[in-house]
């Protein structure tokens, strides 16, 4: 597909997706979120992708923020409706069943830091700053934020990060736990891509119930969960692994003393 506010490109399995506003620090507008909610549909479509990264162009953002000059005008029901559009995208990459990895060059801030937390996980590069600076506007975070942050590194930190508006650097982001590596700029989509391609060579339906489960245990409200806890969510997705064709390659090849080749079925 083609895009407005999108680059995509398809290598080896993995679908880069790089946010391209970079005049504008590749702020969230309307048309990016319209096409981040586009893009993951196609992720879920095709058959050739089995993993994705999202990034952003230029070397100072990843995503700085919402597009402010969006927010002139709107009411109470008008803002509501702006953060559900915005919480149903990250859904939408949050629920994956490929893994969608963030690749962190910049300011991550606001609605951007939301978006990175909204990945199944998180690297950056040394320049790297991450924050959700919302309360500087009489606001709060509304694509996610007060909730995942909280997931990611626990209620008291997440509650003075988002009190204060204070950013963080790299290194406080890896010892929080909201990152798992920090990389260099020039090296941050090559380690993510290595990554990504040890996993691609895992069982895709087994990468993808562990998404699925991971998620369960760190989301509380039963309307996501369809009322199951986490472990009964296991019980059943341990046991759907047995019925499918990579859990016999996959024993198959552990008995025999050889590499696996997963297909996906």
């Amino acid at each position: 597909m083609n895009y407005t506010t999108l680059l995509t490109s398809l290598d080896n399995g993995i679908f880069t997706i790089t946010i391209n506003r970079p005049d504008k620090l590749n702020a969230l507008n309307k048309d990016v979120l319209n096409e981040l909610d586009q893009v993951m549909d196609e992720v879920a479509a095709n058959a050739d992708i089995r993993s994705a990264i999202i990034t952003g162009a230029g070397p100072k953002a990843f995503v700085a923020g919402a597009d402010i000059s969006e927010f002139n005008g709107l009411d109470k029901n008008a803002g509501m409706a702006l953060a559900k559009k915005g919480q149903d995208t990250f859904f939408k990459i949050e629920n994956s069943k490929k893994p969608i990895v963030a690749a962190v060059n910049g300011f991550a801030l606001g609605g951007g830091c939301e978006l990175a937390m909204a990945c199944h996980f998180r690297l950056c590069s040394e320049n790297a700053k991450f924050g959700q600076p919302e309360v500087n506007l009489g606001l709060i975070p509304g694509y996610g934020g007060t909730q995942r942050l909280t997931h990611l590194i626990g209620k008291g930190k997440s509650m003075e990060l988002q009190m204060s508006a204070q950013m963080i650097d790299a290194n406080e982001a890896l010892r929080l736990g909201l990152v798992n590596y920090i990389t260099t700029a020039e090296n941050l989509l090559v380690r993510t891509k290595e990554i990504l391609t040890t996993i691609q060579s895992k069982a895709p339906i087994a990468v993808g119930k562990i998404i699925e489960c991971v998620n369960v245990a760190v989301v509380s409200d039963s309307s996501y969960t369809n009322g199951k806890s986490g472990f009964d969510k296991e019980i059943e997705a341990f046991g759907e692994c047995f019925g499918t064709e990579d859990m016999k390659e996959g024993v198959g090849a552990f008995l025999e003393k050889r590499k696996a080749e997963f297909t996906g079925k």
